[in-house]
């Protein structure tokens, strides 16, 4: 099961380039339900997604690069690629998924925070440089900017 909350980013973190991230490359065979493959650094794999905003069940298999550049030139859409910061949040065991979108998304900044819990999700308060809550509009599901013929959203 995946419970996370996302948020619309205006203004970064000072100096989130400082932190780990992981280079990700996404395609989606299908967005309902979700089917995407995606490669995270040197590491690929198939995920599928049931329905859901806060949370969604989601299993992910490992793919090898072979079968992952075979999958992706069948996906729909936009290819998403970002740079996604691993940010710790201070005083927690939880993580920022920071999110900074290249190619067709440029400028499209997105924070994830993923929880065990519904009332730990619910009950999360966002530090201050986090902008608007798009978890439950879906707007900004990944799967949803794959299907955009333009950067409506940005």
């Amino acid at each position: 099961m995946e419970i996370e909350r996302k948020f619309f980013i205006n203004d970064p973190l000072p100096g989130y380039k400082e932190y780990p991230y992981h280079a990700i490359e996404q395609g989606y065979l299908c967005t309902e339900p979700v089917v995407r493959v995606r490669r995270e650094d040197d590491t690929y794999y198939l995920t599928y997604k049931s329905r859901g905003k806060l949370a969604r069940e989601e299993y992910n298999l490992p793919l090898t690069k072979e079968a992952y550049e075979h999958l992706i030139g069948k996906a729909d859409g936009n290819i998403l690629t970002k740079k996604r910061y691993l940010i710790p949040v201070v005083g927690s065991h939880l993580t920022i998924e920071f999110d900074v979108f290249e190619g067709k998304f440029q400028g499209l900044m997105l924070a994830e925070v993923e929880f065990e819990t519904e009332e730990e999700a619910n009950a999360f308060v966002p530090p201050e440089w986090f902008g608007r809550d798009v978890t439950y509009s879906g707007e900004y599901q990944n799967s949803r900017l794959s299907g955009l013929a333009g950067m409506e959203l940005l």
